[in-house]
């Protein structure tokens, strides 16, 4: 935990916060904090600055914080991904918002399991819980916005060419001809499959949409290893 992430019900006073649960004990057990000490803390959706530990024990630990700059900014890109398991899907959003994705849109694809859609991890307090562990991770503040969409085609044709719009449309895959740009200075839309990777017609009906399909090298990446991998590579 960077940055300890501050929410609209901790906040006593306009300056003062008590914090218990998850973030009590790991500030507690793991920065080992006392009073007197200077955090990094932020509020959600809102400006990073110092928090100063004023009272702790079991029940809670208060804090006087002072506000001292805006979040980073953003990374410019949507991302596109095809819904994984449960377990992975947690693990992407924890990277994705500690990276500075600010948009992420879950789709349906032919090689993703119908039970995936059912799972707590995309219900709003799980979505949450994850993308908050990325915020502090990446000592940012705003949360990334999470759209479902459960019909592949109708994503594809009806949404994704708004979306594409002054963005740059890149496939992920692994047998692409091309491969990933490096060090872009415009806003892209990555579209990144299932475990098994997209079938041909996906492929197909995404590039027909104005996409690119793009390698990321020699190697077939999972996908919470390939979403590192590529925007390390784009930005």
């Amino acid at each position: 935990m960077n940055l300890i992430l501050l929410l609209a019900d901790d906040f006593i006073a306009p300056d003062q916060v008590v914090l218990r649960g998850r973030r009590l004990k790991h500030v507690r057990d793991v920065h080992r904090a006392e009073v007197g000490q200077s955090l990094c803390v932020g509020r959600l959706d809102g400006e990073i600055g110092r928090g100063e530990v004023t009272h702790l024990d079991e029940a809670g630990l208060a804090m006087t914080v002072v506000w001292e700059s805006a979040p980073p900014p953003p990374l410019p890109l949507t991302l596109l991904l095809a819904l994984p398991r449960p377990k992975v899907l947690r693990r992407v959003f924890v990277t994705a918002a500690s990276m500075g994705v600010k948009k992420i849109v879950l789709f349906n694809a032919y090689r993703v399991e119908k039970s995936y859609w059912q799972s707590p991890a995309l219900t709003a307090e799980g979505i949450d819980e994850s993308l908050h562990l990325g915020l502090e991770q990446g000592r940012d503040t705003v949360l990334p916005t999470v759209e479902l969409r459960k019909r592949f085609r109708p994503f594809v044709e009806d949404e994704l060419p708004a979306l594409l719009h002054e963005s740059r449309g890149l496939v992920a895959h692994p047998y692409a001809d091309q491969f990933c740009p490096r060090a872009l200075q415009e806003h892209v839309t990555l579209a990144i499959g299932p475990e098994g990777g997209f079938i041909p017609f996906e492929v197909e009906l995404l590039t027909a949409m104005g996409m690119t399909p793009v390698a990321c090298g020699e190697r077939i990446l999972r996908v919470e290893a390939a979403i590192p991998a590529l925007l390390g590579r784009l930005f």
